[in-house]
């Protein structure tokens, strides 16, 4: 057995999950499980708030592609390129083959790409999710949790980075700034 090495395969745009899918049964079924290692789609969780509801999804970081861990054989190769509908083949590289005939062979992933890639994933694993808010400054906001619970403010300013609000609120007639988690105030 050969080295498994990590190949960039092009899928149709919105349909990279269900392509992963499919060439998992497909690998399985042909009995070829020990010639791969992953089947991947780099995604990043984002925490979205609209409408007063927050829900994790994950976000495809390279759309129209899936990422495949695998040792190739010509049956796992004819499989990825026949026989996984909306699956359209390998990020390829041209030879010059005998009599010089140019073919398209699959091209592996260098070893500094994969890994940034991976590194990607681990890191998008451990932070479980990025937050994208849709408040905006100056949007009217009430505080869900915490001390001022049930208080109405106005957005001073979105700290992305931190996952935080500053919120002004009038508190005993003065107003008042404070520092909040995305997850502590709703849109009124």
């Amino acid at each position: 057995m050969g080295e498994m090495k990590w190949y960039v395969l092009r899928t149709a745009g919105g349909k990279e999950k269900k392509a992963a899918e499919y060439l998992k049964k497909e690998i399985e079924r042909s009995g070829l499980t020990d010639q791969v290692g992953q089947v991947l789609v780099p995604v990043r969780k984002e925490i979205v708030t609209k409408g007063n509801k927050r829900t994790v999804v994950d976000r495809i970081l390279i759309s129209g592609y899936v990422l495949i861990q695998a040792e190739l054989s010509p049956l796992l190769e004819n499989i990825i390129r026949n026989n996984v509908p909306g699956m359209s083949g390998f990020l390829t590289e041209k030879r010059t083959g005998a009599g010089n005939l140019v073919e398209r062979v699959p091209a592996p992933m260098t070893d500094e790409e994969a890994a940034r890639i991976l590194g990607t994933q681990d890191e998008n694993a451990e932070n479980a999710a990025h937050t994208v808010v849709d408040y905006r400054v100056g949007e009217s906001v009430k505080i869900t949790d915490g001390p001022f619970n049930g208080f109405s403010g106005t957005v001073d300013e979105i700290l992305e980075d931190r996952s935080k609000i500053k919120v002004i609120v009038v508190i005993f007639g003065r107003k008042t700034q404070l520092e909040l988690s995305f997850n502590q105030v709703t849109k009124e």
